[in-house]
């Protein structure tokens, strides 16, 4: 079995002896190096989505932050629900924190400054853009949906000038990093061409419709997706992730981190490919919609070529004086010449920002001090365009010309992939 997304984070607390090949020292610093200031009063959160990255990670690593304070939560299933406000109440020894049910409830609480939320990806842009008009702060999880709804939600952010922060980690892991230091920086001479490999997800056998369970409410899972009866494994991560109503599949998920690092190397985190071209397999008789094995080839405006293949994590990134990459997630550094991880840039010079603390770190940070985040609306809505240019290739098995500019295709058939129709029904049963 390939590792999973939790095991794939679960560095946060296990630290990074021994991964580097070339004797690279890690990065992560206090949070007080980073510039953060002495709270005057604590950031209130209320975190809606209580699964395995939700409560294993995005609520356990705010609840270690002691300038914020989680004072609500939500989820679909009431037991993650319950499972989630004990843990909140136990680490702050108290009986202070809320259940809400019903995620707009929870929006509408005026002594909450932000949401966190940690939905299934079909919930992503309708909760955020629901959550900037109850005027929150959104620390969401990636990645978008569809190409419109995710210039939908960067205008959105800019027009209400809140903090938007995405729920990713690349930019401040110290293996990418590197990799994206040393390709911009010229270490490997001219970038030409980069290799993503990304997991092979499993096969789901089809399922025979069930009674919904109790304890979870079925319509507000659903939401904005098209409706679809209940089936025994429907709301495990691993299989919706796998219907194309809710998810894109390992492109959409594992890409929105290799395919961040391929782009930030490219000088490309604030556009897209030029084309997009590649074909994938659905399983037959499954419940499986999107490709599960596939090969994307992406060309850029200078003429960068990124292939994309169904494999297993690694990222490999070429040039005309030679190459960086590694193996797995947090695999060691590789390259033709390890040497090229030791050279030091000076800041005023260096041809990459400095890197930043950890999201959850982050986010706190750009709440208190107004600077945008590690990953804004607007880098989520361009690394997500990405994914959906090979996925939209795929679907019409042909290849397919952007214009990042205009963020239009060359044909019609092309562009009304662009969007799909939202649900509105669930607003009326939840």
């Amino acid at each position: 079995m390939k590792p999973s997304p939790a095991s794939r984070r679960s560095f946060l607390r296990s630290g990074l002896a021994g991964v580097l090949a070339a004797g690279v020292a890690p990065r992560f610093l206090p949070a007080r190096l980073f510039g953060a200031q002495a709270p005057s009063k604590k950031i209130t959160l209320g975190c809606i989505g209580l699964g395995a990255h939700g409560f294993g990670v995005n609520l356990k690593q705010f609840l270690e932050e002691d300038d914020c304070q989680v004072v609500a939560v939500c989820d679909v299933f009431a037991s993650r629900m319950a499972k989630g406000r004990e843990t909140v109440d136990q680490k702050y020894g108290t009986k202070g924190c809320a259940e809400i049910a019903d995620f707009r409830a929870l929006l509408a609480r005026r002594d909450i400054d932000a949401a966190v939320i940690s939905t299934p990806d079909h919930w992503h842009v309708t909760m955020a853009l629901m959550a900037l008009d109850a005027g929150k702060h959104v620390f969401c999880e990636k990645p978008t949906l569809t190409i419109a709804e995710g210039r939908e939600l960067a205008e959105a952010v800019s027009r209400r000038g809140a903090v938007f922060a995405t729920g990713l980690e690349d930019r401040s892991v110290i293996q990418y990093y590197k990799m994206a230091e040393v390709v911009r920086n010229g270490g490997i001479g001219k970038l030409q061409r980069i290799k993503v490999g990304l997991p092979i997800k499993p096969i789901f056998p089809e399922e025979k419709p069930v009674p919904v369970p109790a304890g979870l409410n079925y319509e507000m899972w659903l939401g904005p997706a098209p409706f679809r009866p209940y089936t025994p494994s429907l709301t495990d991560a691993q299989v919706w992730r796998q219907i194309r109503d809710f998810s894109g599949g390992s492109l959409t998920d594992w890409g929105a981190h290799l395919i961040d690092t391929a782009q930030v190397a490219n000088f490309a985190e604030a556009s897209s490919p030029v084309e997009a071209r590649g074909r994938g397999v659905i399983p037959p008789h499954a419940i499986n919609s999107v490709p599960q094995t596939y090969e994307l080839t992406y060309t850029y405006a200078n003429g960068v070529v990124l292939e994309v293949f169904s494999e297993a994590p690694s990222i490999r990134l070429e040039g005309t004086e030679g190459w960086v990459g590694n193996k797995g997630w947090l695999g060691r550094l590789e390259a033709s010449n390890l040497d090229v991880f030791r050279r030091t840039y000076d800041p005023a010079t260096s041809k990459i920002w400095r890197m930043r603390p950890r999201e959850h770190r982050d986010f706190l940070d750009c709440v208190r001090n107004g600077q945008p985040p590690m990953y804004t609306a607007e880098a989520l809505h361009r690394l997500s365009t990405t994914l959906h240019l090979g996925a939209i290739a795929m679907e019409l098995g042909r290849p397919v010309r952007w214009d990042p500019q205009a963020e239009k295709f060359e044909d019609a058939s092309a562009n009304a992939l662009r969007a799909r129709p939202r649900r509105d029904d669930w607003k009326r049963r939840a």
